[in-house]
């Protein structure tokens, strides 16, 4: 009897990335709480140690590479991707965007909580006193417009691959990823140079509820302006490690660009990493707009 599919759908062969992968991401988180917990006494010289949490990065990555390998493989070398498959894989990428709206939502509804009801916080205004925000029309403009020139770039990679321009999807792909990797770079010169830090600068003041149980509370001002700077460096860099995410999607397309892989009928990777840096794009014009612009001096109530 033939092997051959008598139906448009993909049944996927065995493969072990998805336990790989797993292995690798609590390998990187187990490693970052110890990273950042280098004062608590449970694991003696590994804390503050970033080593273990490397090694989980460099497994996600080398998941990243193995799986999408064999991605393009079933696409380029078997067809396995039909119509009916690339459909249900614009679903999952879709699916996977709304999951990222979330996502955000979660940063900022802590932005906009702590801005529009300061007192719940402990605050007197918002931004809280003797926080100096940064100059939205400086860098954070900058970025703004590296942001939106490169969504013109991408777009220009995608006409051009629609109409087989191969030159053309190669050269505004590679525009793309100088951009994104410019605008990491503009964010990490402002980072070094932000007048306000993430952490606590001071203790932790430990207050009884009547049940018997405790709360902590942040003691002391500059606790009280560190609610300003986890709130912007959680939304913030959260956006700026998608962007180095978007990038990467970007470079593994122009590899493949240079090889010939995509053509006017088959390029739904392409098009999900696009899809993906134009969502990066819209989340930085309303962090732009919400905390850069709008979050720069106190708030009306």
């Amino acid at each position: 009897m033939s092997s051959e599919a008598k139906h448009d759908y993909h049944l996927i062969d065995p493969s072990p990335w998805p336990v790989v992968g797993s292995i690798f991401a609590f390998v990187m988180m187990v490693g970052a709480v110890l990273w950042m917990h280098e004062s608590y006494a449970g694991f003696g010289v590994l804390m503050g140690n970033s080593v273990i949490f490397f090694i989980g990065l460099a497994g996600v990555l080398f998941t990243m590479a193995g799986w999408w390998r064999d991605v393009i493989k079933e696409s380029v070398e078997q067809g396995a991707h039909t119509p009916v498959v690339k459909l249900h894989l614009r679903y999952g990428m879709l699916l996977f965007i709304a999951s990222e709206v979330m996502f955000f939502v979660a940063w900022f509804w802590a932005y906009f909580n702590a801005a529009l009801f300061p007192a719940d916080s402990g605050l007197s205004a918002w931004p809280p006193s003797g926080i100096v925000t940064l100059d939205p029309w400086h860098l954070p403009l900058l970025n703004t417009l590296i942001l939106l020139t490169s969504g013109t770039t991408v777009t220009w990679a995608h006409h051009a691959i629609q109409t087989g321009d191969k030159k053309g999807a190669v050269q505004g792909l590679a525009l793309t990823v100088a951009l994104g990797l410019f605008f990491t770079l503009v964010q990490a010169y402002e980072y070094g140079h932000a007048p306000f830090t993430f952490g606590f600068n001071g203790g932790l003041e430990r207050l009884p509820f009547e049940d018997g149980a405790h709360m902590f509370l942040a003691a002391g001002a500059g606790n009280l302006q560190a609610i300003y700077g986890s709130t912007f460096f959680m939304a913030t860099g959260f956006h700026g490690m998608h962007v180095i995410i978007g990038t990467l999607f970007l470079i593994v397309c122009l590899f493949r660009a240079l090889k010939g892989h995509f053509t006017p009928e088959r390029h739904f990777g392409f098009e999900a990493a696009a899809w993906y840096w134009h969502f990066v794009d819209v989340v930085w014009l309303f962090l732009f707009a919400a905390i850069y612009v709008w979050g720069v001096g106190p708030v009306v109530l």
